[in-house]
């Protein structure tokens, strides 16, 4: 996959102990989703904050933790910025982090500029805390937040009280609880729970504001905006394939995509494959329901980070290379399926069909998991432009062409709502669609 992403994850809990380590390993298990920046900020007397650029367990020492320990804290991973921030306010100090994506931010900072606030970052997080001590509480705060904002977003706030936590009135990102005995977390993703012998308590609804203290987790207030739009990619790609969200499992819905491109497929071929990490799930599906055995043709190097990680495409290229290498014991002489979960530019998923070839493969037929990616997502998955989209630019065939496959296939929009099992009503399906949701 070489989707470029403005992704990030939140994590926070509410514990009957030292809660440091659940909350690093926590932010851990969140790491695919953000590996530039991480962040954690705790309470005990006063609230410590402490973030880096770098991978979580790279960048935190064992003398960091200790000095951050707590029994509530917050924490982030990003490829945009560094969070968690702390502030101090008229309702107290706090810090605060978030996913997401305001579409609508230029227009926040003006009128709060026009009312007297200065910003020293202009960053999203920022402007986000701003707005949300305008209330008389936090709670307000988060209510007046939801009826301004056009976009997306999951906040956490940690207060000396506790954890306050908000999904946006859509749904777009998802946001789960998690228990322990008496000890609460909550995520970006379900993941992290198992990790730290958390159960999944249920999901933040849309909308809904909740505080983590001392008496568990109690909502404090519901924005409705009488829709839902929850994002259909979270299943298709950003979320890890362990986790479930809002009920629906991960591995499930990319399991059934790799069976609906095999029920519809006459192709013949000896092995079916994945591009790893993020095609797994559907050449799985796709073996299952085809028969067709499954192998590995690509080893992954461990220690290379993500290819959608460096800015420039020559090192986002070089990235993947190094990443992943062709087993070429398993490739020689075979026709591939070869499954991904989508093409964004198709440079990369070309160059692994060039590597199959070159290791004496005899057919490489290329099948995509989502349906052809047609818009940039403005509410926070990412490509930079609609010019580098190559289903806005080119056929199927076309692209087949272009990136070297024998044939090409992807399922269509219909398979991925039947498959994630909700009504396409209660999805955003705009990157696939260009359908507006806002």
């Amino acid at each position: 996959m070489e989707i470029f992403t403005e992704n990030c994850g939140v994590f926070g809990i509410y514990s009957d102990k030292n809660c440091i380590h659940d909350l690093y390993y926590g932010i851990f298990k969140l790491q695919h989703r953000g590996q530039r920046y991480c962040g954690i900020a705790t309470a005990r007397k006063e609230l410590k904050l402490i973030t880096h650029k770098g991978f979580v367990r790279h960048t935190f020492t064992p003398q960091e933790l200790k000095d951050l320990s707590g029994r509530s804290g917050i924490g982030h991973v990003s490829l945009s910025e560094r969070q968690p921030i702390m502030m101090e306010s008229k309702l107290g100090p706090f810090a605060i982090a978030f996913s997401g994506n305001i579409i609508n931010a230029e227009g926040l900072f003006n009128e709060l500029k026009k009312n007297g606030h200065s910003f020293f970052t202009h960053t999203q997080i920022e402007l986000l805390a701003k707005m949300i001590v305008q209330g008389k509480d936090f709670v307000q705060g988060l209510e007046l937040l939801a009826k301004k904002i056009k976009g997306s977003y999951t906040i956490v706030i940690l207060t000396k009280k506790g954890i306050y936590a908000a999904r946006d009135p859509l749904g777009f990102k998802p946001l789960i609880l998690g228990k322990r005995g008496s000890s609460f977390a909550v995520a970006s993703e379900s993941r992290p729970f198992s990790l730290i012998d958390f159960e999944i308590f249920r999901d933040v609804k849309p909308g809904e504001i909740i505080l983590i203290d001392q008496d568990g987790v109690s909502t404090k207030s519901i924005v409705n905006k009488g829709k839902i739009a929850h994002c259909a990619f979270e299943w298709g790609y950003v979320a890890s394939m362990d986790s479930v969200i809002d009920g629906v499992p991960v591995v499930r819905v990319r399991n059934n995509l790799g069976a609906s491109l095999a029920k519809s497929d006459n192709v013949e071929a000896d092995l079916v494959a994945a591009v790893p990490f993020s095609g797994i799930g559907y050449a799985l599906g796709y073996h299952k329901a085809s028969g067709i055995p499954y192998d590995e043709v690509f080893l992954i190097d461990r220690f290379a980070s993500r290819s959608y990680l460096p800015l420039t495409q020559r090192l986002r290229d070089l990235e993947a290379k190094i990443k992943l290498s062709v087993i070429k014991d398993v490739v020689r002489g075979k026709k591939i399926i070869l499954c991904d979960d989508s093409i964004v530019r198709g440079t990369q998923i070309r160059n692994k069909v060039l590597e199959l070839k070159a290791a004496g493969a005899k057919e490489v037929h290329v099948r995509i998991g989502c349906p052809p990616l047609r818009a940039p997502c403005k509410y926070d998955i990412a490509t930079r432009s609609y010019k580098e989209l190559a289903a806005r630019r080119h056929s199927t065939k076309e692209i087949a062409g272009l990136i070297g496959a024998d044939t090409l296939k992807y399922c269509s929009l219909q398979d991925l709502v039947t498959a994630i099992g909700m009504p396409d009503i209660s999805l955003c399906l705009h990157c696939w669609s260009e359908k507006e949701v806002i």
